[in-house]
């Protein structure tokens, strides 16, 4: 037997003292990681509710000092977040009507493929003046207008997604939850947020980038002879890149990025995390997403105590009560069947309920035939040579549309399985992705459009580049979340009968990520159309270039408050992209509803 020396287990006996005292310690020092955290926010809401509610300012000067950075930075930042929010109530409150309602979803797809399609210049006018009409006495209506124009940029592609995912669970889930009467709350936490958590969540990144990307437009634009300008982020960098000022560029440039990457740190990682349990398989992955702050999050007692002493006790509360009433509800139905109503009750409460739904589609009648009256009596003031001209800027646009998303797809496909197959180099590229996504090709154009210029180029190859630049992001994200949806054991089947490459992308890679990439190229054509209104409409060295295209047409009538040709240019992009979606797209979603489903 060997003995060891007295000073080893001396050591011994140390090192474990220490670990005791560490696990006794690490908590708590958890704990006042969030406690910080809260506090920090919680003041933050204290000054941004002295700001928003305070009187309106009629002209702010935007101040290039890097020190006004960090102020800046804040606004815009809870800006984008509230406006993030209400996208994400909206895409799941939307998407699941339209997933679940049969007589309206037609009606809801084809709004959504409107919606999208109405660039953000074209809610502006009302918008911004209805939110300054409500609030005329407080600075929280132009901000109320600025996040709603934001949310306008973020909302629709997390929507689609939403309804996808929907659209495309798996029978057998489906059935499962049908066999063990799930309440409909049920089936929504149990079964339909966690099979769409993962299109959901990367939808959400690229939409925040959009949010990014046309921040510049929503915090600073005119609206005819009014100048509505907000102290953001946005404001800063367009005007740094409207006077040329190269060193307010590359500061508004590095405190973006590191927001960015903060944000990527600090959010995104986290959720990649929690989400990638979601994924549906029938075998454990090899590797999975980690994240130190959602390490932090679940190990904190603090997190812990709350969850158990409030968030579990609510939720109890509330699934008891949805199941007593689904008692109550069938107790009554019991009883009706037992003891039938009269013909005459029967059918003068269908009556009843019919004269209310008449009356209330009337009025909805009434109001868009107004509305539409009002908007012909607009048109009637263009003269034929400007309607000419019209078209021929939805021509040109249309051009540029389609070769942008040509070239975005020939590289976000083939990068984006890549990044989905290899959790190793998605820790790599994710956040780069996530950063080149984020920072608007509005801040970076200035550069490409002088460069293009000097070698002969212009504004008509330099607005193709821009709109690549903020819609490739729509497919690369929706790409990701496809191939990492793919259930590790079909992978690894691929895998044991030794598929070659092509047989890999034509039985296993492009099935799977189908609906996924559907998806994507839905809303990066729409983001594209909607990218087109800075891309050929561009402000420099206090010049202003434009080319030929909708989008054009569609800024300049905004700068020049003429309202008649915003609304007749708006119209003809909206029935433009609604074309395309009826003709291209929805056949392709119909493909990846029924052919493409994931299902045994």
């Amino acid at each position: 037997m060997i003995r060891l020396p007295d000073s080893f287990s001396y050591v011994r006996g140390e090192t474990l003292a220490r670990a005791q005292v560490l696990k006794r310690t690490w908590p708590f020092v958890l704990d006042l990681c969030v406690a910080g955290i809260g506090l920090a926010c919680f003041y933050g809401v204290v000054q941004l509710a002295k700001y928003w509610f305070g009187h309106p300012v009629p002209e702010i000067t935007i101040s290039l000092s890097p020190r006004s950075l960090p102020r800046y930075a804040f606004y815009s930042v809870v800006r984008i977040g509230i406006a993030y929010l209400l996208s994400l109530i909206f895409a799941i409150t939307y998407g699941y009507t339209a997933a679940y309602n049969r007589r309206i979803e037609a009606l809801m797809i084809a709004g959504l493929d409107i919606l999208q399609s109405i660039p953000v210049l074209s809610f502006l006018p009302g918008v911004m003046l209805a939110m300054v009409a409500l609030f005329p006495t407080r600075q929280i209506g132009v901000e109320m207008g600025a996040i709603v124009l934001i949310f306008t940029g973020q909302v629709w592609n997390m929507a689609f997604s939403f309804y996808s995912s929907l659209k495309s669970i798996p029978r057998e889930l489906s059935e499962a939850a049908t066999i063990y009467k799930f309440s409909h709350w049920q089936r929504l936490f149990s079964l339909e947020l966690p099979y769409a958590a993962i299109g959901l969540v990367w939808n959400s990144m690229v939409s925040v980038a959009g949010g990014w990307f046309f921040l510049m437009a929503c915090e600073m634009f005119v609206l005819g002879s009014r100048d509505f300008r907000l102290p953001g982020l946005g404001s800063y960098l367009q005007t740094a890149a409207s006077t040329g000022n190269a060193p307010a560029i590359i500061w508004g440039l590095v405190t973006m990025i590191a927001i960015i990457v903060a944000t990527d740190q600090l959010i995104w990682r986290p959720i990649i995390a929690w989400s990638d349990k979601f994924k549906f398989e029938q075998v454990e992955a090899g590797s999975r997403v980690n994240s130190p702050l959602l390490h932090i999050l679940q190990h904190s007692h603090g997190i812990r105590t709350i969850r158990q002493y409030t968030l579990d006790p609510i939720a109890e509360t509330f699934y008891r009560r949805v199941d007593k009433s689904r008692r109550l509800a069938y107790e009554r139905r019991q009883q009706a069947a037992q003891h039938p109503t009269s013909e005459d009750d029967t059918y003068r409460h269908e009556r009843v309920v019919g004269i209310l739904r008449g009356t209330v589609l009337v009025f909805i009648a009434v109001a868009i035939l107004y509305a539409a009256f009002h908007a012909l009596t607009l048109l009637r003031q263009i003269a034929w040579g400007e309607f000419g001209s019209i078209m021929k800027g939805a021509a040109a646009t249309f051009f540029r549309v389609n070769i942008s998303l040509l070239l975005a797809s020939a590289w976000t496909i083939p990068a984006g399985v890549a990044i989905g197959f290899h959790p190793r180099l998605a820790r790599i590229a994710q956040p780069l992705a996530q950063i080149a996504a984020s920072v608007p090709a509005t801040a970076l154009f200035p550069v490409i459009l002088l460069a293009l210029i000097k070698l002969g180029g212009g504004l008509g190859i330099g607005s193709i580049a821009l709109m690549m630049l903020g819609t490739q992001w729509y497919i690369l994200f929706n790409v990701i979340a496809g191939a990492m949806a793919i259930p590790t054991d079909l992978r690894e089947v691929s895998q044991l009968f030794h598929f070659t490459p092509a047989q890999r992308w034509r039985t296993l890679i492009l099935p799977g990520i189908f609906p996924y990439l559907i998806t994507g190229l839905v809303t990066a054509s729409g983001g594209a159309w909607n990218a087109s209104i800075i891309a050929e409409y561009f402000r420099i060295n206090n010049k202003t270039l434009q080319t030929v295209g909708l989008g054009a047409v569609i800024s300049a009538a905004t700068d020049r408050g003429q309202f008649q040709i915003l609304l007749l240019a708006t119209i003809i992009m909206a029935m433009m992209v609604v074309t395309i979606n009826r003709l291209v797209w929805r056949p392709l979603y119909r493909l990846a509803e029924t052919r493409y489903k994931l299902g045994a």
